[in-house]
């Protein structure tokens, strides 16, 4: 029992080392937006690039990422994803241009896309026991909301001491580390080693996803109407076409659409797809408003995010516990209706209000964002079989990278196409009220469905 124990500690210390990265990632890229704009000479459409370059990557090769760990092995899958992402962000911090930014954010996306998931499988294997991997489902979130709350502040305190730089070179000795970590890992038996890849389905899932998003940036600088764009969106629906139909007929697709029909699983993905939009979207709308409308530091906005992603942390954390006591059901809802709460007094951001205002809103939000995610999380798992879980695991965080995609080229797109500012704010806040109760109704509306029909542990 205690060595079945201490493997189970070296898998979750592993495993969470590598989804802080990833996070840490996300976030503390968005306090260094001005001073990467100043540096390498970037316009709104291209910070918007910068932040998505990594979230697309990530969310378009998720599937793929834990398809491959399911084929030959999850630990080895997860060591090169460790090992691309170190080198991809070396070069991040050494590029001369943004242009060459964007190409390493592209490769540290590549590298996120084989880890994750991977780091999934390994505690799924680890912890059996649906409560046990529930809670260390709970600690691996709690850890990447560890990374979001420390991004911004480290991020801040980073570009204030050593320049923007050092926020994409402090990621090559963490990521060593947590490879060095791996080793002493066990290796996962491959769940389908004969299983071929679906390359087809990987590129229409590529092209499909840049089509949208490259529409949704590019489109308020072009203007909607322009011949490109329109070219852009046939593109992304024929794609978006072609990939439901090959995924329908192969025998083994990358995404097995058979998964959507169990409507936890359907709904877990589209919770995390929303939560993910609405969360980062507003985050980066937050970074641009704090940094160039009023004119503050990278540190002092990082400060700024803090009663944000404090609350992330804390509700990762408690969110296992909460998980036991009320149900996915009633966390996830109560989770939204926070969100929708938060968001309504951040209509005030466009009454140019003083920030103890702003930050009142901050913990719904954080806390929200915080329980939702590792909730979701494991009732997705839940309902997916083990011998699929990198694929499973694969769906849930492309939903949830996709989601962060398209919030940020939407947010950002509202708030260069809608002027005055206060204009585009309330419109961007309003329809991220509107999304978190979209997503309270879609979730309460399949597990209620769920507990009546077939009953099921998750709710």
């Amino acid at each position: 029992m205690n060595d079945e124990r201490e493997y189970q500690k070296r898998v979750l210390i592993a495993t969470s080392l590598s989804y802080v990265i990833v996070i840490l990632d996300t976030s503390i890229v968005n306090v260094a937006l001005e001073p990467v704009a100043a540096s390498l000479g970037s316009d709104i459409s291209g910070l918007q690039w910068v932040v998505n370059a990594y979230t697309l990557t990530f969310a378009s090769l998720l599937l793929s990422g834990g398809a491959l760990g399911d084929r030959i092995g999850a630990k080895t899958v997860y060591l090169a994803g460790l090992l691309v992402f170190a080198c991809a962000s070396a070069l991040c911090g050494l590029a001369p241009d943004w242009q060459i930014l964007v190409v390493a954010r592209v490769l540290q996306g590549v590298g996120a896309a084989l880890l994750v998931p991977c780091s999934l499988t390994l505690i799924n294997h680890a912890f059996p026991v649906a409560r046990q991997r529930a809670s260390a489902i709970g600690v691996w979130a709690g850890c990447g909301g560890i990374a979001m709350a420390a991004g911004p502040l480290a991020g801040g305190l980073l570009i204030h001491l050593l320049g923007w730089r050092s926020i994409f070179l402090v990621n090559v000795p963490i990521a060593l580390i947590g490879a060095w970590l791996t080793t002493r890992v066990d290796s996962v038996r491959p769940a389908s080693s004969d299983r071929p890849m679906d390359v087809a389905g990987q590129l229409l899932a590529i092209v499909a996803l840049g089509a949208s998003v490259a529409v949704l940036i590019e489109g308020a600088k072009l203007g909607w109407q322009a011949g490109a764009i329109r070219v852009g969106a046939a593109i992304a629906l024929a794609a978006w076409a072609a990939f439901v139909l090959v995924e329908a007929r192969r025998k083994q697709p990358m995404l097995p659409l058979g998964f959507f029909r169990s409507p936890v699983f359907s709904a877990s993905a589209f919770v995390s797809l929303i939560s993910g939009l609405i969360f980062y979207g507003l985050f980066f709308l937050l970074s641009l408003y704090f940094q160039s409308a009023r004119g503050w530091s990278p540190l002092r906005t990082g400060l700024a995010f803090l009663p944000l992603t404090v609350m992330v942390t804390i509700g990762s954390f408690v969110s296992g516990a909460l998980n036991r006591t009320y149900g996915a059901h009633r966390l996830v809802c109560a989770g939204f209706l926070l969100y929708a709460l938060g968001f309504a007094g951040l209509v005030a951001l466009a009454d140019d209000a003083p920030y103890w205002r702003i930050a009142l809103c901050f913990p719904a939000v954080g806390f929200a964002a915080g329980v939702i995610s590792p909730a979701a999380t494991a009732a997705l798992m839940s309902a997916v079989d083990k011998a699929r879980a990198g694929v499973g695991a694969g769906v849930l965080n492309a939903s949830r990278q996709t989601g962060s995609a398209f919030g940020v080229a939407i947010f950002g797109a509202l708030m260069s196409a809608i002027q005055p500012l206060d204009v585009g704010i309330r419109v961007a806040v309003y329809l991220a009220i509107g999304l978190a109760l979209l997503a309270a109704l879609v979730w309460s509306v399949a597990l209620a469905v769920v507990t009546r029909y077939a009953g099921s542990d998750v709710c």
